[in-house]
């Protein structure tokens, strides 16, 4: 089906195909790409988006002995294909197939583990400067983009960087035109031109000749800036931070990138090629919505995407409509997102309430403390934040908003397991992380009515506030339009029983309640992480011969820990035992399998109580 992609399973064999070969290869290379990832999922606009820079790195460079670090990491399907793992590409994001992101441990062509973003150029560089400590030829390259550019930290290395003049190659991919007009036959030109080694030669002899007279040296060095920003204006921001800027260059016309790749990697000291491509490239649909196309689900490459209506609304959905209600009564209210619009449900607010809506791009340190900024003055902010990204920002979550006991609220998504996105993106640990800081409220919705109430109860708080919910839909239960606070602090019995009591947070009430109709155990859904309800956990000790504490949260500091801790307190002595995750990172698969191998599910949690018992 594929005459030079069947045929080529490394980047050494891709080396040997003439240059005429590659368009077709790259044209291989993408229809592949459209048809795995309609059967399996993933991310697919991007990677669209990077398949002729993927051939062009691997042309040029000499991988893996060159190292690629790719930020964002989900754009490395046809990295992974180039580099032998084309068959396994069939089970892409599943449990006991290859990662939807770079991993070390599953290629020697994966440089560097880059699942959450920006963090490439830290990384290139230490690879650069371990390189030159050891004289080795070998060549470190970052390449970053899909909003990547937009966190502090990609600043902080170019930063660094430029005063430590390592053989450092960074290619900004700039995928959705925010940064350049498009680019254009001037633009290559003068590309290959100052990647060329004659212009890099003449510009080290000027610098050598004109080093004895300083202000002749500076005057040709702003000569050379004002004709870089003539016909790149935003070059001189990387010039200042050191780099030789490159471009912007035509990311689709492979013969511009890899002559242009090849001038450059000849190129002494940290070098910044700017690199334009279109997301969602080659394949029509994708190309005219990138959004829908970012992250899909199996699909019919013929027909693209169809809407299928859900039955169930999300958690997602379910905080969405709260927040566009919340703001229609309270004008105080602000939703604030790192890059996460679509993701965290703030699509329709964003469009209802575009003064109040903040989107601060992939900069979570920035969003929590821009949102205690907000709260000094008066604002009410609504963070909405994948578990996993939030812990990105915990110090200024401790520093800035809980130790001035700001009354922000964190809308936490995607809390426990998430399935296909594996290890790198679960929540397994925001209970743990969050319930040792003071000041904080930590709630835990068990179904989307208890949800929309929690979120009212920790809006209306005049203290820092979290509200975790896990992925996907919940149990059923219609959420009520009308908004009332829950006591704080206080949990409810769902289920009476004998001998043997549940304490359920959140997402596991419902295997615990399946499983309590087996055992015939008391169900309590505890609501609260923290302030822990005191009273009914000793209620629950002194009517019952086991407490069961189950939570989708690491067992290590979580919700159980909490329950013991407080029974220690209480000086209240009972058999006690923690379900939860265990205490390694859990790899990709499906969610209801990956619960179920934790012992989360309704047998699994029937089976360790009697385990326990016998």
């Amino acid at each position: 089906m594929y005459s030079l992609l069947d045929r080529i399973n490394s980047p050494a064999q891709l080396r040997e195909l003439e240059l005429k070969d590659l368009f077709e290869y790259a044209k291989e290379l993408r229809s592949f790409l459209i048809n795995s990832v309609s059967k399996t999922g993933g991310h697919l606009s991007s990677n669209l988006g990077t398949v002729e820079l993927t051939v062009a790195l691997h042309y040029v460079f000499n991988t893996p002995h060159d190292q690629l670090v790719w930020d964002v990491g989900h754009q490395t399907y046809a990295h992974k294909i180039l580099t032998g793992r084309r068959e396994a590409m069939g089970r892409l994001r599943m449990q006991g197939g290859i990662s939807g992101f770079p991993r070390r441990d599953e290629s020697e062509y994966d440089a560097f583990g880059t699942a959450h973003s920006s963090t490439s150029i830290s990384a290139a560089l230490g690879m650069a400067v371990a390189t030159q400590l050891e004289k080795s030829d070998r060549r470190a390259v970052a390449i970053i983009g899909d909003g990547a550019m937009s966190a502090g930290m990609a600043f902080e290395a170019l930063n660094n960087a430029g005063v430590m003049d390592a053989n450092l190659l960074v290619i900004l991919n700039d995928n959705d035109m925010s940064i350049s007009k498009p680019v254009g036959a001037l633009n290559n030109y003068f590309a290959k031109l100052m990647s060329g080694r004659f212009y890099a030669t003449a510009r080290r002899a000027g610098e050598k000749m004109l080093g004895v007279v300083p202000p002749m040296l500076e005057l040709a060095k702003r000569a050379e800036e004002h004709m870089k920003g003539m016909v790149t204006p935003e070059g001189t921001l990387f010039e200042e931070f050191g780099f030789n800027y490159i471009g912007p260059i035509d990311g689709h016309d492979l013969k511009v990138l890899i002559t242009t790749l090849r001038n450059i990697k000849y190129l002494e000291g940290p070098q910044f090629l700017h690199v334009v491509t279109r997301k969602g490239a080659g394949y029509k649909v994708a190309e005219e919505d990138p959004i829908l196309y970012h992250g899909v689900s199996k699909f019919n490459p013929e027909e693209g995407i169809v809407a299928k209506p859900s039955s169930k609304p999300t958690y997602t959905h379910i905080f969405g409509e709260w927040l566009c209600d919340m703001a229609a009564s309270d004008t105080r209210l602000i939703g604030i997102t790192p890059a996460m619009r679509e993701g965290s449900g703030l699509v329709r607010f964003s469009q209802e309430f575009p003064d109040q809506y903040f989107d601060v791009g992939i900069a979570e340190q920035h969003a929590v403390t821009f949102a205690a900024g907000a709260a000094c003055n008066g604002l009410k902010p609504v963070v909405a934040i994948y578990s996993t990204f939030l812990q990105r920002a915990y110090d200024q979550l401790i520093h800035d908003v809980a130790i001035q006991n700001l009354p922000v609220l964190f809308a936490i998504d995607r809390a426990g397991l998430v399935g296909a996105d594996g290890p790198t993106h679960a929540g397994s640990f925001d209970l743990s992380y969050l319930r040792c800081i003071p000041n904080m409220t930590v709630m835990t919705p068990s179904d989307e009515n208890e949800c929309r109430q929690m979120l009212y109860t920790a809006f209306k708080l005049d203290t820092p506030s979290a509200v975790r919910y896990p992925r996907g839909t919940g149990p059923g239960i219609e959420a009520q339009k009308n908004m009332v606070e829950l006591p704080i602090g206080r949990g409810v019995v769902r289920r009476k029983g004998e001998k043997i009591a549940f304490l359920a947070f959140g997402s596991m009430l419902a295997p615990s309640l399946s499983a309590a109709e087996e055992l015939n155990a008391t169900v309590a859904d505890m609501r609260f992480v923290k302030p822990l309800d005191n009273e009914l956990i000793a209620t629950l000790a002194d009517d019952h011969d086991l407490l069961v504490t189950v939570e989708e949260n690491t067992i290590m500091g979580g919700a159980g820990s909490a329950v013991v801790e407080s029974l220690s307190r209480q000086k209240i002595y009972v058999r006690t035992l923690q379900l939860g995750l265990p205490d390694v990172f859990l790899e990709q698969g499906d969610h209801a399998n990956m619960l179920a191998d934790c012992g989360l599910d309704k047998s699994g949690i029937v089976q360790s109580v009697r385990e326990y018992l016998s």
